[in-house]
């Protein structure tokens, strides 16, 4: 099934309804993708003028990165509804003996671990579109400023929602020091890119006021 080709109603009511997926890790993937978006927009509106004649070469950079990262991004939506299916299923096998138990243990473990990629995945994707609309809202057209203010905001969110997609499947895990490696990676990101996107997000605001 694809979600992303999909109408955004159908998107959003599937996203409502009691079906597994698309969840939390998808939909943080696709909001990555729309504030990206949002930035590449800014470097749309700053192609061509003549105002912004000095960066030009910068903002076609720019915008490259933004289409590479907006493709990923919309594909990690899918990709994360994959590695769900298998989780499931884990989920719903039995134990009523201890070579089931320890089957389960095994299976589960495993999809715990491709589970919690996938959300890494996607904060390092955000986490590199918000260092671009760092220089969207620097070097892009004034009059759409905003947009990258709001596409930092929706970078931000993207991330946070990503990182407890990882903090779920870890807390699950039997292997302790691959789930503390994986928190460690998680709580870096957050810790430099959440002050990053707050950063560039009041930025905007003070110049938009």
């Amino acid at each position: 099934m694809s979600f992303t080709s999909k109408s955004l109603d159908e998107f959003v009511a599937l996203l409502a309804s009691k079906e597994p997926v698309p969840g939390g890790g998808g939909a943080s993937a696709l909001v990555g993708a729309v504030g990206t978006a949002l930035g590449n927009m800014v470097g749309s509106l700053t192609l061509g003028k003549k105002k912004y004649t000095d960066v030009q070469e910068d903002i076609i950079v720019l915008k490259e990165k933004a289409d590479a990262l907006q493709k990923d991004l919309l594909s990690l939506v899918e990709k994360d509804a994959e590695v769900f299916e298998p989780l499931a299923k884990a989920y719903g096998l039995p134990k009523d003996t201890e070579e089931q138990r320890a089957e389960k243990a095994r299976v589960m473990e495993s999809a715990l671990k491709a589970a919690c990629e996938v959300p890494m995945e996607i904060m390092g994707k955000c986490c590199a579109a918000i260092e671009l609309q760092r220089e969207f809202s620097k070097k892009g057209a004034a009059i759409a400023l905003s947009d990258a203010g709001v596409g930092v905001a929706f970078c931000k969110a993207a991330l946070l929602g990503a990182s407890l997609n990882v903090f779920i499947n870890t807390k699950a895990m039997q292997d302790r020091p691959y789930a503390q490696s994986m928190n460690a990676r998680a709580d870096g990101m957050l810790c430099r890119y959440t002050a990053l996107a707050d950063e560039i997000y009041n930025d905007v605001a003070v110049r938009l006021r």
